[in-house]
This record gives C-alpha cells, structure tokens and sequence, in this order.
C-alpha cells in the first residue's frame, strides 16, 4: 500500500499540517460612526496635555534659577565674596545632586544675573517664565537695559522664536524699526486693524540677507527676497503668507504687474508691496493704489478684508511721504528698506553694534550649520 492510499498517513500528514497553521486572527469589532470623532478629540487632549507639561516643567526651572539667582545676590551684598564661592557651590551642588545638570560656576553666574535682570518675581512668572533658559542667556548677553529686555521677551513668546531668531532680531534692532512706518492706517482702517497693521510695520525694513551688489536694480532686490524668502518672511513679521511674485492684474485690457503680494492670516486681507530703488515720489502712491483696488476687484474674496499698501523705498522724506498720504483713501504705508543695520540707526547707536563684517560671519556660520 502506497502512502498516499494509507488513511493513516493521510490522517498524520494533515494533523502535522494542522498543527503548523496559525490560529486565525480574531475579526475586529464594529465601531460606532463616532468614534473617530472621539480619537481625534483625545489625541488632542493628551497633545495638549503634553505641551502644558513642557511649559509648566520650564516655568518651574525658570523660577527655580530665579530663586537661586535671587539666594546667591542677597548673600553677596550682604557679606561680599569673590568668585570662588559660586566655583565651591556649584562643586558641592553636583555632588548632592549627581543626577541634576545646569549648575555649572558659568550657569549659576546667569542665575545671579537673571535675578539682577528680572527683580520682580512678578514678571518672572508672568513674561520671564514663558520663555525657555537659553532664551534668557541670550536676552542677558545681548540687552544691557530692562525695557528692551522685558520687550524682546514678550515678542520672542508671542511669535515663538527660537534662540537663533531672537538674537538675530536684537542683531538687527527691531524694536527701533518696528511699527514705525508712515502710514494713514489710523483714518482708514478700524481702530483694532489700524493697530494690528502699524505693528506689523518696519521702518527701515532690512534686507541685510540679500546681498545684491546694485542696490538701484529694483528687480535684482525682489529676486534676492524671493530667493530668501524665510529670511523676508521673518522680517516682515508674523502672519503674511507669500501669494505671488510679479502678479499678473489685467486692468482696462492693459496688463499690469504688482511687485509682491501676501496675505495676512490675522488682517483677512491681501498685502500688496511695491519696491523702489529710488527715494520715494507721490506719484508712486497713484500705482501701488491702482494695483490694491485690482487686487480687490480679481483676487480677493468677499470675506476678504480690503487690501493694504506697503511701498519700500531706498529713502524718503517723512514730510512728503505724510503729505502725499492725506490724499488717499486706500490704507497705505510708506517705509525705507536697507541692507545693513548701521544705515538704519542713528549715528550715537551704531558704535554700540557689532560691524557688518561680525553680522555677515556670524549670519554665514549659521547658514553653513
């Protein structure tokens, strides 16, 4: 009898076949329609669980340097000591706490000048505390007064910079720049988009990014804007998304082309920005008025807020720039643009900057990182 006619063997060979079968996978259970609704809002709630963590585990670290910070000042104007002291506490500190870092003799001296900076521990919890350790070492190196202090810091945790952003923002001295362009938003514009749009303003606007060669080829300025268009982007501020470049706007069967156009997410409203290479004229107010009104008319949607102004210029007079603005009813502001920081600051601030050459090293190390 062959093996494939023995009952036995057939019966063997189809157990061990049995046997080597994995058991099947129970089916999943039917879920009800929401329940993706109710993934999605728990994911949510851990995520936002998670973040209030990281800020709450920062504040606490924050104001625990503070306090050590304070410790440290309070003994030392009482007794007076050199640094040794802070070499020895920052010793036996690591020893007691092996597992702790940040309690180097470097750390402990940005403590005591992190409670010198912040006196009041009412700010500390209130800005200070939002804000994470190496921000603070970057607001003590770079900003001897507090009320640049205090304002870098609200502005680096209500936008959200990283390190790199905030000290490049003190590199450029934004808080002389911002929200000073000439504009005629106050008549018309409501009251809290006339705030929002003259904060979102610079005056001069710098470009020290682009690093064009002829600074009266207007085109030769946009292509290097484009072609660093995070940098432009960090510059003009929080809220503009980039739309187009040269945008096409037919207008009475003659094609025109406005130079940059953005939206702001906060405004509702499209941007339209006209570079000039030249000092700024009237009539250039006639064009940039033209293009905000096509603008309105072709892209805009009914929702849409109208559309602001922004004309940058290489200089201007302040005296005409706010005369030619009392003519129009279309919200417009008027700025200068520049390519170093020195060119935008009057002459008693410059010889506390660092020079061009320090910036554009220290911009280019960064770029290469």
């Amino acid at each position: 009898m062959t093996a494939e006619s023995d009952p036995a063997a057939r019966i063997s060979r189809g157990r061990s076949h049995e046997e080597a079968q994995f058991p099947a996978v129970a089916a999943a259970p039917s879920l009800p329609e929401w329940y993706p609704d109710l993934l999605a809002a728990v994911s949510d709630h851990v995520t936002a669980g998670r973040r209030r963590a990281v800020a709450a585990m920062n504040a606490g670290m924050v104001a625990t340097y503070w306090a050590i910070g304070r410790a440290i000042l309070n003994r030392q104007d009482q007794q007076g000591w050199g640094a040794k002291v802070i070499d020895r506490l920052s010793t036996d500190l690591r020893e007691r706490f092996p597992d702790a870092r940040g309690y180097s003799p470097r750390n402990l001296k940005y403590m005591r000048a992190f409670a010198a900076a912040w006196p009041e521990e009412a700010i500390v919890q209130r800005t200070a505390a939002l804000l994470p350790w190496r921000q603070h070492q970057v607001l003590l190196d770079k900003l001897p007064d507090a009320t640049s202090r205090l304002w870098y810091a609200d502005e680096a945790v209500r936008q959200g910079w990283s390190r790199d952003v905030l000290a490049q923002q003190i590199a450029g001295r934004l808080h002389e720049r911002s929200g000073r362009a000439i504009s005629n938003f106050a008549v018309t514009l409501s009251p809290a988009d006339s705030d929002m749009a003259q904060e979102a303003t610079r005056d001069p606007y710098l470009f020290d990014f682009v690093g064009i060669a002829d600074s009266r080829r207007e085109r030769d300025l946009e292509a290097g804007l484009i072609e660093h268009m995070e940098k432009f982007l960090l510059e003009l501020g929080q809220g503009f998304a980039f739309v187009g470049r040269q945008v096409h706007l037919e207008i009475g069967d003659q094609d025109f082309y406005a130079d940059l156009l953005f939206y702001h997410l906060r405004l509702r409203a499209f941007v339209v920005i006209e570079l000039k290479a030249t000092d700024f004229e009237p009539g250039y107010l006639g064009q940039l008025g033209m293009y905000m009104a096509a603008v309105d008319d072709l892209l805009a949607h009914v929702d849409d807020k109208p559309s602001i102004g922004l004309l940058l210029c290489r200089t201007k007079n302040n005296v005409v720039a706010e005369y030619a603005l009392r003519g129009s009813k279309m919200p417009i502001g008027i700025a200068e643009w520049a390519t170093t920081v020195t060119t935008a600051l009057t002459e008693e601030l410059t010889s506390s900057l660092p020079s061009i050459e320090d910036i554009e090293a220290e911009l280019s190390s960064k770029h290469d990182v």
